[in-house]
């Protein structure tokens, strides 16, 4: 089958899927070196195929599947570091402080959807509002850290907060 496929009103998600999964599927296990990760990652991927409503648009299935799937790596990547970072800060605790599964795992998915939320900001974003958030700065501070003024880091809180709240009407949080 050719990389171009004539689009029509009757391609459905079904026929785009028969035809690409399984090219998809080898090429995510070359990738990932494991079918495991490359079956979530398959799935991801025709997953904001069906809702990104362009499956009649796509011209090159094989290169949107691709920059798709590599979208998907890149969240996988972060959500194993941030895992690892997790796992690690909490082998550092004593036994007695130790959570219990069920709040490791409530803690984690909320750290996911935190590094989510704040992943579209830019890098100054970002710093002003975890130095913020997490250090408890005050906004001379931050601009101090950042080498930047004092309105700048009010702009930055501004657009963090805006972006955040958007994030969480469009995720329903």
């Amino acid at each position: 089958m050719s990389n171009y496929i004539a689009v029509s009103a009757e391609l459905t998600i079904e026929s785009f899927y028969g035809a690409h999964h399984g090219w998809l599927q080898n090429w995510l296990t070359r990738k990932l070196q494991s079918s495991f990760d490359a079956d979530d990652v398959a799935q991801d991927t025709f997953l904001r195929v069906i809702t990104s409503d362009s499956l009649q648009t796509i011209r090159d299935p094989k290169s949107f599947l691709c920059t798709i799937a590599k979208r998907v790596m890149i969240d996988l990547f972060r959500r194993n570091a941030l895992e690892k970072a997790y796992l690690e800060l909490l082998a550092q605790q004593s036994e007695a402080l130790m959570p219990s599964p069920e709040i490791r795992q409530c803690q984690l998915e909320t750290l996911q959807q935190i590094d989510q939320m704040i992943d579209g900001l830019s890098s100054k974003t970002r710093q002003a509002f975890l130095l913020s958030q997490l250090e408890n700065l005050t906004y001379s501070d931050i601009a101090a850290r950042l080498n930047v003024s004092v309105s700048s880091v009010k702009k930055y809180m501004a657009k963090a907060t805006e972006h955040c709240l958007l994030f969480r009407l469009e995720h329903e949080l």
